[in-house]
């Protein structure tokens, strides 16, 4: 069966980081996820997360200066030191609050051969520091019409990046979202790049909403998925077409299709 994540950099951002979380355990997810969740101290995520007995899964990177452009930057030469700061920041917010995951946010590059380069020696980086605490780095595909010139939004091109790189703990962060509005063909690419797949994200087509529109038929997709194979999580990353609350029957659907 299924394992749904709540992805607290869109749900629920009405309360706050902790408050989030009991919500999303009471609403029956089996973890949570974030973004960015530095301006709160680890201590109290990781009381809160003990408290509502859900595990958190993953965070990110920061985004770097966003008023100037800024999604990331591990693949942005010249910035190779801001870079590793926000990946040792991550690592230890992670491992203080015994979170799986982090995301090396890539950044806006235009997918340079230089920028690959960078890249990569950030990425080797970052597998070598969250080695030690059994921690692994993600890579996300992200589409293009949402945040232009990002420097990964291929997943083929993502799997050829850890393949160079050669670190168990290195995995592609598999967003249903992005990759449907890039590339598409997901049941054949999932099957594919399984073995690469460290996390599984997912929202509507087009319109980012909850997964129970548009144009993939997720319902179906998380059961090809679990007949797969795959047993990691499947995060939620939507953004409610209104409450967060008003917006749940998916969730008990999908749960109730699979029991």
């Amino acid at each position: 069966m299924t394992q749904y994540s709540a992805n607290l950099g869109f749900l629920w951002q009405e309360l706050t980081l902790c408050d989030a979380i009991r919500k999303a355990a009471d609403a029956g997810f089996d973890a949570v996820e974030c973004h960015w969740p530095y301006t709160v101290a680890t201590d109290d995520v990781a009381d809160a997360l003990r408290a509502a007995a859900i595990p958190m899964l993953g965070l990110n990177t920061r985004l770097g200066d966003k008023d100037a452009g800024d999604f990331g930057l591990a693949a942005v030469p010249g910035r190779e030191l801001e870079a590793r700061t926000y990946i040792d920041e991550a690592i230890e917010y992670a491992r203080a609050i015994n979170c799986g995951a982090v995301h090396a946010m890539a950044g806006r590059t235009g997918a340079s051969a230089a920028s690959e380069s960078t890249y990569r020696r950030n990425l080797a980086y970052a597998c070598e520091r969250a080695q030690a605490h059994s921690i692994t780095i993600l890579i996300e595909p992200i589409n293009h019409r949402d945040v232009p010139d990002y420097h990964l939004s291929n997943v083929e091109v993502g799997c050829a990046t850890i393949d160079a790189l050669g670190f168990d703990n290195l995995k592609i962060m598999f967003d249903c979202y992005h990759t449907q509005i890039m590339q598409g063909d997901l049941t054949t690419r999932m099957r594919d790049k399984l073995a690469y797949i460290g996390h599984v994200q997912i929202a509507a087509v087009p319109d980012r909403g909850e997964p129970d529109a548009g144009e993939l038929d997720y319902k179906k997709l998380m059961q090809t998925l679990d007949a797969m194979g795959y047993s990691g999580y499947v995060g939620a990353e939507y953004k409610p077409r209104a409450s967060t609350d008003a917006g749940l029957a998916w969730l008990r659907d999908f749960n109730r299709a699979e029991t």
